[in-house]
């Protein structure tokens, strides 16, 4: 999520070449209350609100181009105020401004409904399918040919983040986009270290990180256990080879995440999902690794692997025991140590990553009330050391309607929802931000943010989200 300091996903593009330093900047509609992020010197100030696609190559929409503009429903084919359409033509990475209905612009529409009608568009109401369509629109533009996935069309958000990724892939696995969500994975694999680790994101042509961040070992459950959820949506008749396929990535990735528990049974301080360095183990770790490890066994007995089966499972259960032991007593807070408040990560410890386990619903009670701004959003935690800024972060908003959408609370998880979705921008898209007088904020679309709310969706639409099984 945020760098070194605070503020978004990224650092540089792949088109800046030049050194990350720390910087502080003011935040959108900050009222001149500094902000801190993480970001190149030179970074341009015009963020991104929109995204064309012809699905090969992207464009991003800048806020002058959007201004009375829309999209043409169910592609990502700008109507603009003077009544002309800009889109990416096939084959190119520069946009054109064409005629309403200029017939290759027409056919970019066609072959886009018919990709969404290939599909499931989730939500019980037209508003939240509107929401559902735009969200898988903006997620499929920021996927590559390659199965990098963007975070964001931005500079500064065009890398791939294996967390980010894997949250996209579940959404099209659960919305009936295979291909899509099998890519992605397939990006993973060619992307995973050789210590069965990925580096905190790397550049979309998959040639490696963009500067030293350090890598971050949450990715070690993400990337499993959204191989799990695309197992259980993909077609029988295929699946079994292609798990073959990625089944080396798990290997190395569970027996990493393993390996890597310490005798107390948490794993070892790395950065969160904040993309801070923590001095003891976080919840943010422990839950996505607890979700893969559980994720692994149950594709090792599928792939007729039962020693990794049974080694993984029990890697499983001795995390579970010491995150109870650890994080229970806390309510769940950020670190072992208790030392640094409540933290959004809490909702990985619900369904549809890990089982909810004792104390879990009055967790996620308190820790959204502590986290809830005036605007209605949340921070993504209250560490004291981490000054957020009065900015809600979709992301961490979104994870708490996914959380209560799979412990049984739809009236909870549909108001939060319904927040998040109120705070598309004028195009539709899903900011990364809102601020304090509640108007998007930073870059849009976000891709992370469209997956939470696609797979909140697919659960409140009455079809619960799988978890990986803590055997006995």
């Amino acid at each position: 999520m945020p760098g070194v300091l605070l503020g978004c996903w990224a650092v540089v593009t792949a088109a800046l070449a030049g050194v990350t330093v720390p910087v502080c900047a003011g935040g959108h509609g900050s009222g001149g209350e500094v902000e801190r992020s993480y970001a190149p010197v030179s970074l341009p100030a015009a963020r991104t609100v929109g995204v064309l696609s012809n699905t090969t190559a992207a464009e991003g929409v800048l806020p002058s181009d959007a201004r009375g503009a829309r999209y043409v429903e169910g592609s990502n084919v700008l109507r603009l105020a003077s009544g002309r359409w800009m889109y990416l033509p096939a084959a190119s990475t520069a946009s054109a401004v064409v005629p309403a209905g200029h017939p290759p612009a027409r056919q970019q529409i066609e072959r886009s409904r018919a990709w969404l009608a290939s599909g499931r568009v989730p939500g019980r109401s037209p508003a939240q399918r509107a929401a559902a369509e735009r969200a898988l629109l903006a997620m499929r533009a920021l996927l590559l040919p390659n199965g990098a996935m963007a975070a964001g069309w931005s500079p500064g958000w065009k890398y791939s983040w294996p967390r980010d990724a894997s949250f996209a892939s579940a959404a099209f696995a659960h919305t009936g986009h295979d291909a899509e969500a099998y890519r992605i994975l397939r990006y993973s694999a060619a992307t995973q270290r050789e210590d069965g680790t990925w580096e905190a994101r790397t550049k979309l042509d998959g040639s490696g990180p963009p500067d030293g961040r350090r890598w971050q070992l949450d990715a070690n459950g993400w990337v499993p256990w959204a191989t799990w959820q695309w197992y259980r949506t993909a077609p029988r008749a295929t699946r079994h080879a292609r798990l073959v396929t990625l089944y080396p990535m798990i290997r190395k990735a569970a027996d990493h995440a393993a390996g890597s528990l310490r005798a107390d049974g948490l794993p070892p301080a790395s950065p969160d999902y904040w993309e801070l360095m923590t001095t003891t183990a976080n919840i943010g770790t422990a839950a996505p690794l607890l979700a893969g490890l559980n994720a692994s066994a149950d594709l090792a007995r599928e792939a007729n692997r039962p020693d990794d089966a049974a080694r993984w499972a029990r890697a499983a259960r001795r995390l579970s025991s010491a995150i109870s032991a650890s994080f229970l007593p806390l309510r769940y807070q950020r670190t072992a140590d208790g030392r640094h408040g409540h933290d959004s990560a809490v909702t990985f410890m619900a369904p549809p990553f890990n089982a909810a386990p004792a104390g879990l619903p009055g967790a996620l009670d308190a820790t959204y009330r502590v986290l809830l701004l005036p605007n209605g959003g949340l921070t993504p935690g209250n560490d004291p050391a981490a000054p957020w800024g009065g900015n809600a972060w979709t992301p961490s908003t979104a994870l708490f309607a996914l959380a209560w959408a799979g412990t049984g609370q739809p009236a909870k998880a549909a108001q939060v929802l319904d927040w998040v979705l109120s705070k598309r921008n004028s195009l539709g898209e899903l900011p990364e931000k809102v601020d304090k007088e509640g108007r998007p904020a930073s870059v849009a679309p976000l891709a992370w943010t469209g997956s939470i709310a696609v797979l909140s969706l697919v659960a409140l639409d009455g079809t619960a989200l799988p978890t990986p099984p803590l055997r006995p």
